[in-house]
């Protein structure tokens, strides 16, 4: 099970294609930017942070946007139309409107128009945003009423995500500390979007390919679908998908795709938010014994960058740059053997390549290093 999601997610051996890598892993989770850089330059031969900033400014070849669970990743351009209609499509059932604060359905349509429309000429900063909104539609959608991160946020801000799913808007390129928003349509000319049903089938098919096996919760899990209706898409892959057992784990595979790609996982590093973390199961095989409390926060995946042997989480990971130097703190739950240290020094190294910094490694205690 693990080797075969370890190939698939170019971790066995890596790949010559950030672009690819992104799309066969099913996005790459950007929330930590400098993560999500890790994320495909560990899986890609020679990359850099700066490849991934020129994939996604220069060459238009990622789209930086609100992807799965509503949090930010990187998915291949041609690929989005097939994420947004999927994203789309997911019923969310949100909680009973809060008078003077939630968006009815009316407004939320119109918020989003504006939003596409602020971003049709140029990026905007959130406050360029605010500004624009304003004049827009009017001062009632840029009123602070929503409370986040010790602060008030203006009401248009609840469309955003959901604006992006709808293909108005994406992220920009940073101007300095300020993140800013762009046009999809600019970044992305050509978008064209699909019928939702069946774009979400074949998310949930790809899922399959690179996380499975996987049963339908944990799907619903990882996409942020309700659970009657990540059923309901396993239902519409009958012939396409089939029921395996791999040492006492149910879960699904694509027809023709149960077999086993030659061990070759050795000892990895994952960043925080790793897309193999985060997306498989089941938890107790993949983080076990120590890893379960030293890895996962209240069974939540992705908060601690983590050490792989063979598939497996076996340790914990952490690194700081200071000038020109990376210092990165290993620590094994276990001693390494020869060959796993040996994969260590060369993922210290490539961890090195891909901040652009020379690496200088310790093997010790990781304290308090989890990323919230």
């Amino acid at each position: 099970m693990c080797s075969r999601r370890l190939a698939r997610h170019w971790l066995a051996a890596p790949s010559d294609d950030l672009t690819a890598v992104a799309g066969d892993v099913c996005g790459i989770h950007a929330q930590v930017m400098s993560a999500a850089e890790l994320s495909l330059g560990l899986r890609v031969a020679g990359s850099t942070a700066a490849d991934v900033r020129a994939a996604l400014w220069v060459q238009r070849s990622l789209v930086k946007t609100y992807g799965q669970r509503g949090t930010v990743h990187l998915f291949p351009s041609d690929h989005w139309g097939i994420w947004s209609s999927a994203l789309s499509a997911v019923p969310r059932h949100p909680p009973a409107l809060r008078p003077g604060v939630d968006l009815d359905r009316t407004q939320l349509d119109t918020v989003i128009d504006a939003i596409g429309t602020a971003v049709l000429e140029a990026d905007l900063t959130v406050d360029e945003l605010d500004a624009r909104i304003g004049e827009l539609i009017g001062a009632w959608a840029c009123e602070r009423v929503f409370p986040a991160f010790a602060t008030m946020w203006p009401r248009w801000r609840l469309a955003l995500t959901e604006a992006a799913y709808r293909g108005a808007v994406c992220f920009g390129p940073n101007r300095g500390r300020n993140v800013t928003y762009s046009s999809l349509h600019r970044h992305v000319p050509g978008y064209a979007r699909m019928n939702g049903p069946e774009a979400l089938a074949e998310v949930a098919f790809r899922y399959l390919r690179t996380y499975g096996p996987a049963t339908a919760d944990q799907f619903a899990r990882w996409f942020g679908a309700p659970r009657p209706t990540a059923a309901q898409v396993f239902e519409t892959l009958a012939g396409r998908i089939t029921e395996v057992d791999v040492d006492g784990n149910r879960g699904w595979l694509p027809v023709d795709d149960d077999v086993v790609p030659d061990p070759g996982g050795g000892l990895r590093l994952l960043p925080y938010f790793d897309a193999y973390a985060v997306g498989c199961h089941p938890r107790e095989r993949v983080f076990p014994g120590v890893a379960s409390s030293r890895a996962l926060t209240n069974g939540q995946a992705g908060t601690v960058a983590v050490v792989l042997i063979d598939g497996m989480v076996r340790g914990v990971w952490h690194h700081r740059t200071t000038g020109r130097r990376a210092n990165i703190t290993v620590e094994p739950f276990s001693p390494l053997a020869r060959r796993h240290r040996d994969d260590l020094e060369a993922q210290v190294e490539r961890v090195g390549g891909v901040l652009g910094r020379m690496p200088v490694l310790t093997i010790g205690t990781v304290g308090a290093a989890r990323h919230l």
